[in-house]
């Protein structure tokens, strides 16, 4: 067999090669569709089948930040989720989870690049994920458009400010300030 004849048997052989892989990458992919948002979200059966073991978060909807404390889009994302965390306590469960520090996450929850937000419902069904940094604003008519409800309950703003110790925290404010600035005797930091 001469030299052509060769290299073309062995340009055969890697091309099946790439074809079998590729085939079998696509078999470890599950493709959802949500039907009422009209969206696709490539999710890898292994994060399929582990987040469907987990408990859903206390029957809440869950934001799950993936990223690293050293990224720049990650650090942006940090006060947003942080005020998320605060404004909606008791009605949006926020983890973030650093794949750097933990990088098995990053596989288990299938990502390519962080930031990462995924957004789960009260069951623990995986609703949309989002890839970069993603706005407060943005991450909130998310929420509204999968037709999750966070205003629902909402304790006024009025009674926040007054309430809330991290007001006091962030600001530097004694309880006696906070009396002063909430304007009415009945109002004290927890």
């Amino acid at each position: 067999m001469n030299k052509t004849g060769r290299i073309a048997i062995v340009t055969v052989l890697l091309a099946a090669v790439a074809v079998v892989i590729a085939v079998k990458s696509d078999r470890d992919t599950t493709e959802n569709v949500d039907v009422a948002l009209g969206e696709k979200a490539i999710v890898p059966k292994s994060h399929a089948e582990t987040r469907a073991a987990q408990p859903a978060g206390e029957g809440l909807p869950v934001l799950i930040d993936l990223g690293a404390g050293k990224c720049i889009p990650c650090k942006m994302m940090a006060p947003i989720l942080e005020e998320l965390k605060e404004e909606y306590a008791g009605r949006l469960k926020v983890e973030f989870i650093d794949v750097w520090e933990n990088p098995d996450a990053g596989t288990e929850y299938g990502i390519k690049l962080i930031p990462t937000q995924i957004f789960y419902d009260a069951s623990g069904k995986e609703l949309f994920r989002h890839e970069g940094f993603y706005s407060k604003q943005d991450i909130l008519a998310k929420w509204k458009e999968c037709g999750v409800d966070l205003a629902a309950a909402e304790t006024p703003a009025f009674e926040r400010a007054c309430t809330g110790q991290a007001l006091a925290n962030k600001m530097k404010l004694s309880p006696e300030q906070i009396k002063k600035a909430c304007k009415i005797g009945e109002c004290s930091p927890k």
